[in-house]
């Protein structure tokens, strides 16, 4: 399964998991058991997969929802929809992974309560932390990936130059070329 992690929050990253959110046919990536499985490792919540069900698929999409309702809230200056905001508070107060140390070094054990847990956990942080006038969504249309702007003057518009950055940038260019040409182009001149 090929997710993305570009925001490098796990509740920035998961509200991400619906690609094209704004398209006539958006990009499920929490498809199956064990796409939510595959989230959880590449996120590096959990060190292995974990069994997935189908229900927990089901919930995990609301929580993403939820998470998503509430940061895109929380961006306008709004107030939080209740429902959502109580789904990712009930997500939060389940205990979280375990590490274990062991021979081979950190280990972390989790079951999908407890990896949802993280997530939910992560956006009460990033949702009422200092860094709250940093968060931004990507300003590619197509893409609806939240992030936290460190750049130099907080100027980023994009989850990632690539591949959003370099897709808009290329558009421009190549609008400023096609207008360039029908600025330039010769006249007909009668005879």
């Amino acid at each position: 399964m090929k997710h993305a992690y570009p925001a490098g929050s796990p509740a920035l990253d998961f509200a991400g998991t619906l690609r094209l959110r704004r398209e006539a046919s958006p990009r499920e990536m929490l498809h199956s058991p064990e796409s939510l499985s595959s989230w959880f490792r590449g996120c590096g919540i959990t060190d292995s997969d974990l069994p997935c069900e189908s229900a927990d698929v089901r919930e995990a999409v609301a929580l993403r929802e939820a998470i998503y309702q509430v940061i895109v809230a929380r961006i306008a200056g709004e107030s939080y929809d209740q429902e959502a905001l109580g789904l990712v508070n009930a997500a939060a107060r389940h205990p979280a992974p375990v590490p274990q140390l062991t021979a081979a070094g950190r280990s972390v054990e989790a079951t999908v309560q407890q990896a949802l847990s993280h997530v939910a956990r992560d956006a009460v942080a990033v949702l009422s932390g200092p860094e709250v006038p940093l968060l931004k969504e990507c300003a590619n249309p197509e893409c609806t990936q939240f992030y936290i702007d460190h750049s130099r003057g907080a100027r980023r518009e994009w989850c990632k130059m690539d591949p959003c950055g370099n897709k808009i940038k290329a558009a421009a260019y190549r609008a400023r070329r096609r207008a360039s040409a029908k600025t330039t182009a010769p006249s007909s001149s009668r005879s």
